[in-house]
């Protein structure tokens, strides 16, 4: 192979590291390095193109971990033999254009991209289980599974999810109260064609979960932005800008984005003016399982004595995406009415699904998958942490936090987010802009940016690499 042709050029702007980088891409995607090549040893190409060897392991890192490179040990790196088609037309690669190969993270990972927020580590799901569990359900399907599906939800899978926060979120429920929906979306859908009008004004966290915000509009409603700050939403400030308001949207656990839990006297507040006002709380607990120290803070649901809580949850972020399911606990009053609005809408969809779900609940691996998660997610957060207090210390401070799937890290500089963070999209990263989960701007940016895929130290510095590169950019 002829090392010189990798050479990068000294007078260029971009980073020499960079530079290599795209050149190993740029022949993969033209065919001039076929899937199962050895590619040289960092040591080797450092010393033919005289270039540090720190220079070609970063290169080799990012290669790596875009799966373009794979690593064999003491055998050697090789191009992946995973990209077999990267060259076929219709996959839309072109040298001179940046798109991560499908087979980066997997063939069943979709467009997942790094830093991509709400994806649990996918790498980490018990595949073999979940596919034992889902053949068993499709080689027993009796009648009653190729029969119209209940609206409300499989019933053995409300009365599994019922059972679960009972133990697990102190929410003392039974399964006619929990409805099985598609999606956090399908719960938002569930509780405004039940409760709520077009036109009715509602509390929002700002910032706050940005789909929440955006489907909530399209369904009509009027959002009053309340700010959160270290004790989570302000509920006086909501009291005096809006205390006619017919409802309130938050995340009391694990506040989205920011991190912070609602304290126990706002909760209490909280709950006070629901009750006052006659006005629904929507709690969304959508990421409550993975607290790393301790055991998860108990539901806001737990608390409410006057029936006015409606507790969503999801198995997107604790199982993956794909599933589309969540689910919501209404209170009992108010069953009929949502069994009403449930019989003219889509439901969760089919029973197989669900009937897998269930039994990995009943089963206990449902249990056993979140202990190993939260352990996990402590270890991979310090990786990405690590990585950025490293490389760009300076620029970025990383906000504290007990659990989550994302970290957030503020701007030190008054920066524009959403400039940097569109240089990083660029570059194929998923990080967002923390004002764009905001209504109302504020002076302090910040970048979110998932780390449940970031699986290794090295795979951490690469992506903070082209992060940095980015940046650097602007």
């Amino acid at each position: 192979m002829d090392m010189q042709r990798f050479k990068p050029n000294r007078g260029h702007d971009a980073p020499i590291y960079l530079q290599l980088y795209r050149r190993y891409r740029d022949a993969i995607a033209v065919g001039k390095l076929q899937p199962g090549d050895r590619v040289p040893s960092v040591r080797s190409l450092a010393s033919e193109l005289n270039l540090a060897r720190g220079t070609v392991e970063m290169a080799y890192q990012m290669l790596t971990s875009e799966g373009y490179f794979l690593t064999r040990g003491p055998a050697g790196t090789v191009v992946s033999p995973r990209l077999e088609n990267l060259g076929e037309p219709g996959y839309g690669f072109a040298s001179s254009s940046f798109a991560p190969p499908r087979s980066c993270l997997g063939a069943d990972a979709g467009q997942v991209r790094p830093f991509q927020l709400g994806v649990p580590a996918l790498d980490a799901f018990p595949r073999k289980t979940w596919t034992r569990l889902a053949g068993h359900n499709l080689r027993t399907m009796d009648t009653a599974a190729m029969g119209y599906p209940d609206p409300t939800g499989h019933e053995p899978l409300r009365r599994a999810i019922a059972a679960y926060l009972g133990i697990s979120r102190g929410i003392a429920c039974t399964h006619e109260q929990v409805f099985v929906t598609a999606g956090y979306r399908g719960a938002l859908e569930l509780v405004c064609r039940t409760l709520l009008r077009s036109g009715d004004i509602g509390w929002y966290e700002d910032p706050g979960y940005l789909f929440a915000r955006q489907f909530l509009e399209r369904a009509g409603m009027r959002l009053e932005p309340v700010p959160v700050d270290a004790e989570g939403l302000s509920v006086g400030i909501g009291q005096q800008r809006a205390a006619e308001a017919r409802f309130a949207v938050v995340t009391p656990t694990h506040q989205s984005p920011m991190g912070m839990a609602l304290s126990l006297p706002r909760r209490l507040q909280l709950l006070e003016w629901a009750g006052h006002r006659k006005a629904w709380i929507i709690e969304d607990d959508y990421d409550s399982e993975f607290r790393y120290h301790g055991r998860p803070l108990p539901a806001l649901k737990s608390l409410d004595r006057d029936g006015r809580v409606l507790y969503s949850g999801t198995f997107s972020k604790v199982l993956f995406p794909g599933l589309r399911l969540a689910y919501l606990v209404v209170p009992e009053a108010q069953v009929e009415q949502f069994k009403d609005t449930a019989n003219h809408l889509c439901g969760p969809g089919s029973i197989l699904l669900q009937a897998t779900v269930t039994d990995f609940m009943d089963q206990g691996h449902f249990a056993r998958h979140l202990r190993k998660m939260r352990s996990l997610y402590a270890t991979r957060r310090g990786y990405l942490v690590d990585a950025l207090m490293q490389a760009l210390g300076s620029r970025l401070h990383v906000q504290p936090q007990a659990g989550g799937i994302h970290v957030l890290a503020k701007l030190t500089n008054r920066e524009s987010d959403k400039s940097l963070a569109a240089a990083a999209q660029s570059n194929g990263l998923a990080i967002q802009a923390l004002s764009q989960w905001q209504i109302r701007r504020t002076s302090h940016g910040g970048l979110l940016m998932g780390f449940a895929n970031v699986t290794e130290p090295e795979m951490a510095k690469a992506l903070i690499c082209r992060l940095a590169a980015a940046i650097q950019s602007q």
